[in-house]
């Protein structure tokens, strides 16, 4: 894990869910996939869109970057995570979202936060959108 992320979690768990810098007053949420390769838990800050009472939508777009981030390996091929947002934590499952699902969810992204549309641009390549759907409330 790299030391930008790290204290972004360390923060995030210090202050209960609220971070500053860079996503102060946006939505971040702290997502615990399962590695593609090494099948070790991996931790990353998300900036996260709800989409109704146990839906939660997250980008793929690493920060404009040609190749999606690892979290979206880690999920395609272990769908299932941990969800911590604000001091809520439970495990959730992913799905990629598709078709009006899809450009519904990056519309209500772009109109919260304007520079995902300037990630897309960068990119090169369509941006994947993800929902978390909660699915253990026992954590």
């Amino acid at each position: 894990m790299n030391a930008f992320n790290q204290r972004v979690i360390e923060e995030f768990r210090a202050n209960r869910g609220r971070v500053g810098g860079m996503f102060e007053g946006r939505p971040l949420l702290l997502l615990t996939t399962t590695g593609a390769k090494t099948g070790l838990p991996r931790t990353t800050p998300a900036v996260y869109l709800p989409d109704g009472e146990d839906r939660l939508a997250v980008f793929a777009s690493n920060g404009g970057s040609p190749t999606a981030p690892a979290w979206y390996h880690n999920l395609t091929a272990h769908p299932v995570a941990t969800v911590e947002a604000g001091t809520r934590t439970y495990r959730a499952r992913a799905t990629e979202a598709a078709g009006a699902d899809r450009e519904r969810l990056w519309a209500r992204q772009v109109a919260a936060d304007p520079q995902f549309a300037a990630f897309q641009e960068r990119a090169g390549r369509r941006i994947p959108v993800l929902v978390l759907t909660r699915w253990d409330t026992h954590l």
